[in-house]
């Protein structure tokens, strides 16, 4: 029996997405399993014990690891046989450097039979190092996307991984990806494997409730553009066809992320604002986990593109500037942010490759917004508008760069091939060079 191609996906109506000689007619989707509401982080102890762990490593970070919610879920576990124990030491916007340091200290205190992340993404991508290291031959390094490092596979299965998100925004808990700087290029980076996947992600909206307004607002951003990215994706179809070897967990846009991502940005609309301003709000702090898990399942199986990949140079180069409610003694640019910057200019270029897409995404941000008569200007109105409202800074400049930065920066993005892949539409050096400078500032 024979069975049609699928159909072009709506993201696809653009001149720039002329469809390939040989089409993909296979989209692939993964995620973790999930356990989602309040007091989830209560059950760590008997989730674990369905592995037959006996001893656990719980990954935090010094601010996390001081509310005591680390050690709480460590204690927890002592019933069911566990030995736990907590190391604090991820770096926020953690480094080669502070990723080989958590390696070693996991591994002189070993074996593990599993890890536990409790934080933001730099825990849970940390903890996917840690694991990835101890399970598997060879250095960080060797497995660091290329053209950065050497792209190696894992070669062993990884131990079960529990992540569990204090903030709302990473996406971290259902990914492959592991994000890091590389101190000595000034460069942000990742790993990327199918492996990587945290076994279980536990979402406990209460957990969140300590998370401060300048953080709240950056991790929104995130999630914001992790669903805005995904949906924009280039159509699945629009790639050539891959021998099954060749298959990567980001794979387009397709029906089941565009699911997703939908269902995210609808949830940003009513919950997003309320978080920042009013911390205590657990609906919308409960509606908040919500987006950031369903844009995780979305992007991370479709893609993220150009402002992810404009993201890791504006945080791998920054030198200077000090967000409000981060830690007070290091210059950075948080990931949410960072992606947020270029976010408006990166999706008036990408407009004409998919129209419908970008409209429908700012009528599910801004329900009863007015639709400006420039169609293309809808969705970076409905982005600036927001970042305005909830703090975001005013583009590129008002966090310590200029004109002059700006080959600099470009350089460093095309170091993300693999995001840049998901693009819908072809880009170039010039273009993301207009793209930055249109971006030093927004408003």
């Amino acid at each position: 029996m024979s069975s049609a191609a699928p159909a072009p996906g709506p993201a696809n109506s653009g001149p720039a997405n002329a469809a390939p000689a040989n089409p993909e007619a296979i989209f692939t989707y993964g995620a973790p399993q999930l356990k989602f509401g309040p007091g989830a982080s209560d059950e760590i102890g008997f989730d674990l014990s369905q592995y037959g762990v006996r001893r656990a490593l719980i990954v935090t970070d010094p601010g996390v690891a001081a509310t005591g919610i680390p050690q709480r879920i460590a204690d927890q576990m002592a019933q069911f046989g566990i030995e736990a124990r907590v190391f604090g030491g991820v770096r926020v916007e953690p480094t080669d450097e502070s990723m080989n340091a958590a390696v070693d200290q996991a591994r002189a205190s070993g074996p593990w039979d599993a890890f536990v992340a409790v934080g933001g993404g730099s825990s849970i991508d940390t903890a996917k190092a840690v694991n990835l290291l101890l399970t598997n031959p060879g250095g960080l390094m060797d497995y660091v996307n290329a053209p950065v490092g050497r792209a190696r596979a894992p070669v062993h299965p990884l131990k079960p991984l529990i992540a569990v998100p204090t903030t709302t925004g990473t996406g971290a808990e259902s990914t492959t990806v592991c994000v890091l700087d590389v101190l000595a290029l000034r460069v942000k980076t990742g790993i990327s494997h199918t492996r990587l996947r945290p076994t279980l992600a536990v979402v406990d909206p209460l957990l969140t409730l300590t998370q401060p307004a300048g953080v709240t607002a950056s991790a929104g951003m995130d999630i914001l553009c992790h669903a805005l990215e995904s949906y924009t994706a280039r159509w699945y179809t629009r790639a050539e066809h891959k021998r099954p070897g060749q298959r990567v967990p980001y794979c387009g846009a397709n029906p089941i992320s565009d699911m997703w991502s939908e269902k995210a940005m609808a949830l940003l609309a009513t919950s997003f604002r309320r978080a920042v301003g009013h911390g205590d709000d657990h609906q919308a702090r409960a509606d908040m986990a919500m987006a950031a898990t369903f844009a995780g399942m979305g992007f991370g199986n479709a893609g993220v593109h150009i402002p992810h990949a404009n993201a890791y140079p504006i945080a791998g180069r920054v030198s200077g500037f000090h967000p409000k409610d981060y830690p007070a003694d290091e210059a950075m640019v948080p990931h949410g942010m960072s992606v947020a910057l270029t976010a408006p200019e990166a999706f008036r270029f990408t407009f004409d490759a998919a129209p419908e897409r970008h409209l429908r995404a700012a009528q599910l941000l801004a329900p009863g917004a007015e639709r400006p008569p420039d169609d293309a200007e809808f969705l970076p109105r409905v982005l600036t508008g927001l970042m305005r409202e909830i703090g975001i800074p005013n583009g590129v400049a008002a966090v310590g760069y200029s004109s002059g930065d700006i080959p600099a920066l470009v350089e460093g993005t095309l170091k993300q091939q693999r995001l840049l892949a998901s693009c819908p539409k072809p880009v170039t050096g010039d273009d993301l060079g207009g793209i930055f400078e249109r971006s030093l500032e927004l408003w």
